[in-house]
């Protein structure tokens, strides 16, 4: 009785081993930096910095774009102020030429022989 209680302990024993060896190798493969999910996870990783990166750029291009657009934009209205005061000031010179015509016979015509 002894020995088969030894024997299945011993098949037991080996059987354990069996499945460790086992699951060693499939941790192994799981962490391999080429095939599994470690190589994954650097892979992504990398990914993660580049994108990061190129964010920090993209911010800093955005924000610059944004400040020359806005000093485009203050430089538009003071030119639109400025247009507008004259076209306001052309207007006022059209009514002031209005009250002040020449006749339509004027001397320097009649001098021409027109």
């Amino acid at each position: 009785m002894e020995f088969i209680t030894d024997a299945i302990l011993g098949a037991g024993a080996l059987g354990a081993s069996f499945y460790c060896w086992v699951l060693s190798r499939r941790l192994r493969q799981f962490n391999n930096l080429e095939k599994g999910v470690g190589g994954a996870v650097a892979i992504l990783s990398a990914q993660v910095d580049d994108l990061t990166k190129t964010l920090d750029t993209a911010k800093g291009t955005a924000d610059a774009s944004s400040k020359s657009l806005e000093t485009l934009t203050d430089r538009a209205e003071t030119v639109a102020k400025k247009l507008e005061l004259m076209v306001a000031s052309m207007h006022d010179m059209e009514q002031s030429k209005a009250s002040t015509t020449e006749p339509i016979f004027s001397h320097r015509m009649m001098k021409r022989g027109a």
